[in-house]
This record gives structure tokens, C-alpha cells and sequence, in this order.
């Protein structure tokens, strides 16, 4: 116990690496938890990014107009009488005008209307309605867009897409843009995944006063806040399982009840759009779907059992229908469209060429370090733990890179060797202020060891003060290898030196 109690940093660094491979290697962690075979089969758990995996990366502008200085009341009521004013000057839908009210502690009070309305539309419509403003400007604000970024990276974990990453940037122009990396896929698929709102909504589709009428029964968020399953094929059709709340089920059974759905003549087949009762599943304002209420489920809603038990299914017709709809209920509807700008495509036969380099180069920096070390030292007591405490670093980033799910890239391969050469670097100046001179006892190493270790903590904060702009700002793949960068000098300066200190103390003062 004594030993572990005097070498603890040792120790801790060994745990370190046994955490890391299991990080990397054990079923079930990272990319290895996905339910896609092929993620699953991998040898590791590493996911890889668009440069070594293949994929698409999309840009695309939110759509809207932001109308700032507004004063927008904090009463509910008010705020929602003043987006219902504004949206029907400008002639859209209700939903697609928001009132903030200081969407940040830095910010006034904003309007923003998610349409294709110009900024004069938007002046005129509030100068009309008398209300002041201090600018008008094409864009949403800053919280909208985290809005955006949110849900679309909801609707990717839920498709179950690995390595896949959403965020905002902003040019040197000062525009602003929603970036979505998707490793391993085409960019159809990703932007049929998140083109449009995203908005699902029950109609009924009935007959009244001898001519056919629509009627809302099932809201987004109605929908959004009930439970929702795994798209299935049920019947022998695709569906989506649905368990709506207590208050929705009350009001989706009595709205069934009032326009006809629970008398024969309502469970007849549905005939849309020529007539018949129907229940219609609408996307972004699209039929995806329409069918008859069964006797079962029209009876339920007359005698109250489906209120008791509210589960009912959205039928589909197809399963990657099914599965849209399950992601569209389960990540929410986006605030605006968005207006796709350009692509960035990497094939993922091109790709996978730089796998092997990327091994064989972070391989021959592993050997170009060792050779330097035993040529400076020659003694392999003092040449192998510097080796070997080097590539710990690496392998414990590695560790987090797969525990994290962190999609590596060429420049985090490149952030991955310069730890290795800044390592190395303050390796050698540990082992050359301890051994300049003799050491006649642990005290004199004490003195020399912390001495070093303040050479060293202040080039790690200088090297972590200047790649801290790269890794904040979205500087492409600069980002990438600062990160990289920074967490291999934090682990160094509070794992590795340490460690080796210790691992040197007992060579050169001969403890046991």
C-alpha cells in the first residue's frame, strides 16, 4: 500500500490506460452501440469523419426576417395577440411569426417571421400595425439557430447515423449558416432527412353541409408530447405507434365524436379526396397518408375506452415513410425552412485510402521519436519510459475519442502528432534538468523534477492560450486539431510528466 501511496500518479495513469482500452476495444461503447452492423463489425470503437469515412457536409441559410427593438409584451395573452397581428399582415401561417421578449441579456426585444417576406413586407406590416422598431434584417436570431441545431441533431441520433455533426457558423461577412456533417452518407439522404419543417398533424376529412371539410385533431405538439415508438409493421403495414396524453386523448375522441367518425356510416372507407370520412396524416402541409377510422377505434372513442387506454397508430406507406414520421414526432418540428447552399461531398472508396496512411504516418512519428530518444540518451532505463509515457497520451485521447463518440478527421490526426512531438519535448526537459548533475538524494530530484514541471506548465498554458481561438471559433477543420491539441498538453501537464517523474525518481535515486 505504500508503494501505490507514493507512485499514485503512476497508478493513475495505468488506470487511465486500461479505461482507454476499453473505451476502444469492448462491445457496446461508441460507435460499436449503434445498431448498424457494419459500425458494429469494426474492429474499434472510432468513428471517422467525412475525410476518412466518406459522407456529405451541407450548408444552408434558416429563412426568415428579425425585426429587433420591437416591444414585445411579457404578457402571454399580448405576445400572442401581436404574432397573430403581424402574421396576418403578411399573410402567413400563425406559427410562422415569434415574438421574443430579450431572447439574451445583451439583446432587445425581436419579431422574427419565419417566411419568404422581404424586410420592406416586414416594415410595412409592423409600421401598419403601430408598432416601433429600431431595424428590420434578413436572418434569424442566435436563438433560433441553436433552435435549428438542436433539432436536426435530434433527427440524426434518432436515424442512428454515427460521427455525425450539426453547428452554426458565421463568415467573415457576417452570414450566418447551419452545418451538417453526416459521415457515410449521400447528400439525398441527409437532406431529405432535414429539408422542410418537419411537422406532422392528424386531419379529419369529413362531410358537412353536403360538401367535404378538414378539421385539425392532432396537433405537432400534441403529438410531439406523446409517446412514440419504434416504426413497425403492424397488419402487414407500416406504422408508428402512438400513446397520446390524458388531456389529448380526452379532446381527439370528442373532436372524432362531433364530426361523425363513431356512426356507421363515419367507419365506411375512405375515399379522399373524392369523400368519405378520413383520417389524414399530414407532413409540412403534404397528404403522406389517408385511411378509415376501424370499428374497433370508432367504437373506443364512443364509449370512452380510448381515453382509458389512448394508443392508436399512424399508418404509413412505406416503412422509410414510417420511420420519417417517427423521427420528425420524436426531434420536433424546425422553427423555418432552410435554404440549402451548397454541398460537400467525399466518396467513401476515396475516403478509406487515407486510413492506412493516416496509421502508417502516426506509426512512423511513433518510431521517429523513439529512435531520437535512445540516440540522445542510449540508456534504455531512461528511454523506454519516455517512450512509452509518449504514447500513453495517445492512447488514452484515443480512449476518449471512442468513449465521446468524437468523428476523427486528417486534422485530428494531425493534432495527434504534434502530442506526440510536444511530449516528447518536455520528456526531455524533465530527464535533462534531473540528470544534469548527480543526485544524492530525493530531495535534490524533488527540486530539479518541479523545476522542470514549471518550464513545463507554462509552455502548456502558452500552447492552450493559443489554440484556444482555434478550438472555440468555427474555423473548419482548424477546430479539430486544436482540440486535439489542447486535451494532449492538459493530460500531459496533469498525467504523464507527472508520471514519468516518478517512474525517473526511482531510476535515478534507486528506490524500490
Amino acid at each position: 500500500m505504500s508503494w501505490l501511496r507514493e507512485n499514485w500518479r503512476v497508478t493513475f495513469l495505468v488506470v487511465l490506460l486500461l479505461g482507454s482500452s476499453v473505451a476502444l476495444f469492448a462491445p457496446g461503447i461508441g460507435a460499436s452501440g449503434s445498431p448498424d452492423e457494419e459500425v458494429a463489425s469494426r474492429p474499434t470503437n472510432l468513428q471517422y469523419g467525412l475525410e476518412l469515412s466518406g459522407g456529405v457536409r451541407l450548408r444552408a441559410t434558416a429563412t426568415g426576417v428579425t425585426a429587433t427593438g420591437v416591444d414585445v409584451p411579457a404578457n402571454e395573452t399580448a405576445r400572442d395577440a401581436l404574432e397573430a397581428d403581424v402574421a396576418n399582415a403578411l399573410s402567413v401561417e400563425p406559427g410562422s411569426v415569434t415574438a421574443r421578449d430579450r431572447p439574451s441579456p445583451d439583446s432587445s426585444d425581436v419579431v422574427e417571421v419565419y417566411a419568404d417576406n422581404t424586410t420592406d413586407e416586414v416594415r410595412t406590416a409592423l409600421d401598419d400595425l403601430g408598432y416601433g422598431y429600431d431595424s428590420v434584417s434578413e436572418g434569424v436570431t442566435s436563438a433560433t439557430r441553436t433552435e435549428i441545431v438542436d433539432t436536426i441533431s435530434t433527427k440524426i441520433d434518432a436515424t442512428g447515423f454515427s460521427g455525425a455533426s450539426v453547428y452554426s457558423t458565421q463568415t467573415q461577412s457576417g452570414g450566418n449558416y447551419i452545418v451538417v456533417e453526416v459521415p457515410g452518407q449521400n447528400a439525398s439522404q441527409v437532406r431529405s432527412l432535414i429539408q422542410g419543417r418537419g411537422e406532422v398533424e392528424m386531419l379529419a376529412y369529413y362531410p358537412e353541409n353536403g360538401s367535404q371539410t378538414n378539421a385539425t385533431v392532432l396537433t405537432h405538439s400534441q403529438l410531439q408530447r406523446s409517446d412514440v415508438s419504434t416504426a413497425q409493421v403492424i397488419d402487414g403495414r407500416p406504422s408508428v405507434p402512438v400513446s397520446l396524453t390524458q388531456d389529448t386523448a380526452e379532446e381527439f375522441a370528442a373532436d372524432m365524436r362531433e364530426y361523425g367518425f363513431t356512426s356507421n356510416q363515419g367507419m365506411s372507407n375512405c375515399q379522399y379526396p373524392d369523400g368519405g370520412y378520413c383520417l389524414l396524416t399530414v407532413l409540412d402541409g403534404e397528404v403522406v397518408y389517408d385511411a378509415g377510422v376501424r370499428a374497433n377505434l370508432a367504437q373506443s372513442f364512443e364509449n370512452g375506452e380510448f381515453v382509458q387506454d389512448p394508443r392508436f397508430v399512424i399508418t404509413a406507406n412505406s416503412m422509410e415513410e414510417a420511420r420519417e414520421l417517427r423521427v420528425n414526432l420524436q426531434a420536433g418540428a424546425l422553427p423555418t425552412d432552410l435554404r440549402f447552399q451548397d454541398s460537400y461531398y467525399v466518396s467513401p472508396s476515396f475516403a478509406e485510402r487515407y486510413k492506412p496512411l493516416s496509421l502508417v504516418t502516426g506509426v512512423a512519428a511513433a518510431i521517429a521519436m523513439a529512435l531520437v530518444v535512445f540516440a540522445r540518451y542510449g540508456d534504455p532505463r531512461v528511454a523506454v519510459p519516455m517512450v512509452f509515457t509518449a504514447l500513453s497520451e495517445v492512447v488514452i485521447l484515443l480512449g476518449f475519442a471512442a468513449a465521446t463518440g468524437l468523428a476523427l478527421d486528417l486534422s485530428h490526426i494531425a493534432g495527434f502528432i504534434a502530442v506526440i512531438g510536444t511530449g516528447v519535448d518536455d520528456l526531455v526537459i524533465i530527464a535533462d534538468e534531473v540528470m544534469t548533475k548527480e543526485i544524492d538524494s530525493q530531495r535534490v530530484f524533488q527540486s530539479r523534477f518541479r523545476k522542470a514541471l514549471w518550464v513545463i506548465g507554462a509552455a502548456a498554458v502558452t500552447t492552450i492560450i493559443a489554440m484556444s481561438p482555434l478550438a472555440v471559433l468555427s474555423l473548419g477543420d482548424l477546430r479539430g486539431f486544436a482540440i486535439i491539441t489542447i486535451l494532449g498538453v492538459l493530460i500531459g501537464v496533469l498525467v504523464t510528466r507527472p508520471a514519468y517523474g516518478d517512474i525517473l525518481r526511482r531510476l535515478v535515486t534507486g528506490e524500490h
